[in-house]
C-alpha cells in the first residue's frame, strides 16, 4: 500500500473537441490526466471523460483550465413538427458542452 499524495480525483466528463485543449491546459499546469470515451446520453454526440488526480491546493487551478478549455456550443436537432400534415423536421436548438466535473476524495488506493 502505498500513501497517496493526490487526494482528489476529479473526474470531468467534456465533448470530444475539447478533449486535446484542456489536456493541454491541464498539462500546463503540471496536471496529468487519463481519459476514456464516452457519449452522451441525450444526444449520442462523443464525449471524454478525463482521470484528474490533484493535490487538494491543485483543484482549483485544474477546475479554471476545464472551465476556460470547455466551452458551451448551441447545436441544431431536427424535430417533426407535430401539427403538420407531413412530418417536416423543423431545426430546434438545443445547447451543449461545457463539462461536467465530479469532486472525489481519494481517502485509500493500491497498486497492484
Amino acid at each position: 500500500m502505498q500513501e497517496n499524495t493526490q487526494t482528489i480525483l476529479l473526474l470531468a466528463i467534456v465533448q470530444a473537441q475539447d478533449l486535446d485543449t484542456a489536456d493541454e491546459a491541464l498539462r500546463s499546469l503540471g496536471i496529468i490526466s487519463s481519459h476514456l470515451p464516452s457519449y452522451g446520453g441525450f444526444l449520442g454526440r462523443k464525449n471524454a471523460t478525463l482521470l484528474i488526480p490533484v493535490a487538494h491546493d491543485q483543484v482549483d487551478a485544474a477546475l479554471e483550465a476545464i472551465k476556460k478549455n470547455c466551452r458551451q456550443r448551441v447545436e441544431y436537432i431536427a424535430v417533426p413538427l407535430e401539427s403538420a400534415p407531413l412530418p417536416l423536421p423543423t431545426p430546434t436548438p438545443v445547447t451543449v458542452g461545457g463539462a461536467t466535473i465530479f469532486n472525489l476524495e481519494i481517502e485509500h488506493y493500491e497498486e497492484i
